[in-house]
């Protein structure tokens, strides 16, 4: 809430902000803020209803090949349907069809209305929880669900990890299916009201959409690779997660083109054209990483990376029921390059769909500053989950690839 007010009613400043807080005091700031939006609108409730009920229609009815998801310690295996591309490819079709062909709304409704989207998105989140907390302990969906003696922590850490509502994965729907997809339309609503305010479409609003489309185009062209990652795998269901991707992930997310709707930057083509080229080579650069370490796993080490054949390290570790199971871990290719090479990628795509609001604010790069934090805490969690699940094999890893993420630097 206070980065929208940051956006819609500061002019993107957080001096403004922290000029108000010492002024009026935190509480009373963030209420001001906060206040109107709270409880959402009619039309912020109808645009998410509308919207959920596409998409868990779509993830439940479109067809796709069955995709199993890694087997837990508990012998539990997740089973999803993989019409990712065609649900996005769908949505983006009916997007632009609805809002500028056939005129059925206005996607600039969803800029005017945004903090109200904001607070029904926070109640929704916040109950939802609620209810995932209550069926963990009294109905969980299967055998991986895990509680302590403080139910605050249960709360916000969650209790099942692949719990089923109306007959769907809730971390699938609420992660890449909502959150995701809503990631892809909320910046284009954004460029929509930029134009229809201002006559035209900046170059650097074009560049910020354009780069985003790249990121989560790939992402839903590879969706059964996020099955695989630490969110699906590791994360349980709770406040820490769902809250995180159905509010966090709408307002923080896209905060670069929230930005940009009021500032609009022109950069001249040749530059415009040159970050775009540079962050679609990074974004693509990551996803090209992930899918080469799973393809040397799928194929046992029988493929080339780069033209060669692999450098590969053998493991075998324990997984929590004492099972003893094997593994590669990948040491050449951009696996090579550093431990975490995939978060240089996610950086580097992210500053340059951000860099394009310039310098004059902080806001534009609010995205940006949380993300690299998040993903230099997170190589440091990937590291202790590895050492502790590897022993030898990843000191022996590490000598090969001394870098965590960025080269010559950590």
């Amino acid at each position: 809430m206070l980065l929208w007010h940051v956006n819609s009613q500061l002019g993107g400043s957080f001096s403004e902000l922290i000029r108000a807080i010492h002024h009026d005091g935190f509480f009373a700031t963030l209420w001001a803020a906060s206040g109107p939006y709270i409880f959402g609108s009619k039309i912020a409730w109808t645009i998410i209803g509308l919207f959920a009920a596409l998409q868990l229609a779509f993830m439940k009815w479109l067809p796709g090949p069955t995709y199993l998801g890694p087997e837990t310690t508990n012998g539990c295996v997740p089973v999803y349907k993989a019409n990712g591309r065609l649900a996005y490819g769908l949505t983006l079709t009916l997007f632009f069809l609805g809002g500028f062909v056939f005129k059925w709304f206005r996607p600039g409704v969803v800029y005017d209305n945004f903090g109200d989207i904001l607070g029904a998105l926070n109640m929704t989140a916040v109950s939802l929880c609620v209810l995932l907390y209550v069926k963990g302990r009294l109905w969980p969906s299967g055998p991986d669900s895990v509680t302590s003696s403080n139910q605050i922590f249960d709360y916000f850490a969650g209790i099942e990890l692949y719990p089923r509502l109306l007959g769907s994965d809730v971390k699938h729907f609420a992660n890449s299916r909502f959150s995701m997809m809503a990631w892809a339309l909320i910046p284009l609503c954004f460029a929509s009201w930029q134009a229809e305010h201002y006559g035209h479409l900046s170059t650097s609003m074009l560049v910020c959409v354009a780069l985003q489309l790249v990121y989560l185009t790939q992402f839903f062209y590879w969706e059964t690779g996020y099955f695989r990652t630490m969110d699906i795998q590791h994360d349980r269901a709770g406040f820490y997660l769902i809250w995180g991707v159905l509010v966090w992930v709408p307002a923080v997310y896209t905060s670069p083109a929230m930005y940009l709707a009021t500032h609009p930057v022109e950069l001249g083509w040749p530059l415009a054209v040159g970050i775009f080229l540079v962050g679609a080579f990074f974004i693509t650069a990551k996803n090209l990483a992930n899918r080469q370490r799973v393809r040397v796993r799928r194929t046992d080490g029988h493929a080339t990376v780069w033209g060669k054949p692999p450098l590969i390290i053998r493991t075998k570790y324990k997984n929590d029921n004492g099972e003893e199971r094997e593994s590669i871990l990948l040491a050449s290719g951009f696996w090579g390059v550093s431990r975490h090479f995939h978060y240089v990628g996610e950086v580097a795509g992210a500053f340059c769909w951000s860099v394009v609001g310039g310098f004059s604010h902080f806001a534009p790069f609010f995205y940006v500053t949380f993300l690299s934090i998040l993903l230099i805490h997170r190589g440091f969690r990937d590291d202790e989950k590895c050492q502790k699940k590897y022993g030898a094999y990843w000191d022996e890893y590490r000598k090969l690839v001394p870098w965590r993420v960025l080269p010559g630097i950590c």
